[in-house]
Parts: C-alpha cells; sequence; structure tokens
C-alpha cells in the first residue's frame, strides 16, 4: 500500500469529508516529516484548522528570563563572533541568553531592540 500524501489538497477534501460524515470533531495525524490537523465546525462549512507538512526539525523556544530590551548580539562587541544567541539589558546589566546545545537559531521571534516581559517567546532553536 501506498503512503498518503497529508499535503495533497485531495486528499485533505476526502478526509474532511469523511470525518464530518461519521461525525467526528476532528483528526490529527503525525508521521516523519509530516504533520496535519483538521477541526469540523458543525453547522458551518469543514475548515482545516491547520496543515503543515514540516522537515524533521525539532525547535526548542527560548523564552525571556526577565523583563528588558531584548538584544541579538552584544553591542559592546561588534566584532566579536559568538555562540550566544541573544542577550536581555537592563541598564547596564547584559544577561547572556543559551542557546540549546548546538543548535542553531532558526528563526527570531522579536526585533532586535525590542522590549520584552518575563516569559516572553524569543526565538526558536534547532535542536538535535
Amino acid at each position: 500500500m501506498s503512503e498518503m500524501d497529508f499535503s495533497d489538497p485531495a486528499t485533505i477534501a476526502l478526509l474532511t469529508a469523511a470525518l464530518e460524515a461519521a461525525g467526528v470533531d476532528g483528526i490529527e495525524i503525525e508521521r516523519p516529516g509530516q504533520n496535519l490537523r483538521i477541526v469540523v465546525a458543525r453547522g458551518l462549512e469543514p475548515i482545516i484548522k491547520s496543515m503543515q507538512a514540516t522537515v524533521a526539525v525539532e525547535a526548542t523556544v527560548v523564552r525571556a528570563p526577565m523583563a528588558g530590551e531584548f538584544l541579538t548580539s552584544n553591542p559592546s562587541r561588534k566584532s566579536e563572533s559568538t555562540n550566544v544567541p541573544g542577550f536581555i539589558r537592563v541598564g547596564p546589566i547584559l544577561l547572556p541568553l543559551p542557546g540549546v546545545g548546538s543548535g542553531q537559531v532558526l528563526r527570531y521571534l522579536v526585533e532586535h531592540g525590542a522590549i520584552v516581559g518575563f516569559g516572553d517567546a524569543l526565538f526558536e532553536v534547532e535542536t538535535e
């Protein structure tokens, strides 16, 4: 039997129709490289709540340990390369934010210089 392609619109429409006919509210299917979640809203047209084909990369979100100004680089060391993906500055204090292991920053969730609060999501780091 061949594997279903969950990024194919025809497959998604077929699954959505089957869920609605069976009276099921939703389904989530996960497998390496793909994730599909369909939620059926009763009394409305079926809605695909979220669908994504993903590459098998896991990410960890790094959150602010305190309120302050988020910096993506150390302002006092412009020429030095560092493996610290960000800093929180409060007045004269500069707190380095550790990444996770040897992973790389996948994307920043806030801009350089933004004021952040405790627990705000700052960036995603690739985990192995």
